[in-house]
């Protein structure tokens, strides 16, 4: 598996991969299957220790990404309970030994039983790294995000939003109610607290920051989606 490294610019082609390194850790981000989801693989520079987030699609690229990239692999999370974020996940935790997490509320469809159920204001540790869990609740009602905190020399977060914000807004919702729940959760949870230098990730499509996410709040709660 070719990871494109030192060329990083938050967009990936299908089934390729390219590697961001920061203080501290590496981000590797990867487009897999044929909705363009986004696997991410983190890596504690210290410890070697990696987290991967949503084992999406493409098995066998998936566990050779991590035979390369991750050996010391220690957790997998699923964002959310959509079929389209986990149809690898079986393949890689059987060929890894490595334990799952996702939110209790959205780990029934899962194909493998978390080891690990997460809730809002968890933590993750992965070697030095850590990892603030979030609950935002409407696009599912456990989907999580997971912030990497600053640390040293690393100064912004790096935010790994599963299907819940994107640029240009946040993710698809079915029903008004839910659309409010999760645009509130995006303000209090994620805008109120992480600056405007904070690193989205989604999970499909290319990178933006809050910052400039921010200014269109407004416009996004009046248009309702």
């Amino acid at each position: 598996m070719t990871v494109v490294a030192d060329t990083y610019t938050g967009h990936v082609e299908p089934q390729t991969a390219a590697r961001r390194t920061v203080p501290g850790a590496t981000i590797v981000k990867m487009s897999v299957g044929p909705m363009d989801n986004n696997t991410y693989v983190v890596t504690c520079s210290h410890s070697g220790e990696s987290l991967l987030i949503d084992a999406a699609n493409d098995a066998e690229l998936l566990v050779d990404l991590v035979r390369e990239q991750a050996p010391k692999l220690a957790l997998i999370v699923t964002s959310h309970q959509h079929f389209d974020h986990w149809q690898a996940l079986e393949a890689l935790a059987e060929a890894t030994g490595v334990p799952t997490a996702a939110h209790q509320l959205d780990a029934e469809p899962l194909p493998v039983t978390p080891r690990r159920y997460l809730a809002d204001g968890d933590t993750i540790s992965v070697g030095d790294l850590i990892f603030d869990v979030i609950h935002l609740r409407g696009h599912t009602p456990g989907s999580v995000a997971l912030a990497l905190r600053p640390a040293g020399e690393r100064t912004a977060t790096h935010l790994f939003t599963g299907d819940c914000l994107f640029p240009g807004g946040p993710g698809r919702t079915i029903r008004p109610e839910d659309f409010e729940s999760l645009w509130f959760d995006l303000f209090d949870r994620v805008f109120k607290v992480y600056g405007d230098d904070t690193v989205v990730y989604p999970g499909h499509g290319d990178d933006t920051t809050l910052g400039a996410e921010r200014p269109h709040l407004a416009e996004w709660r009046e248009r309702g989606w």
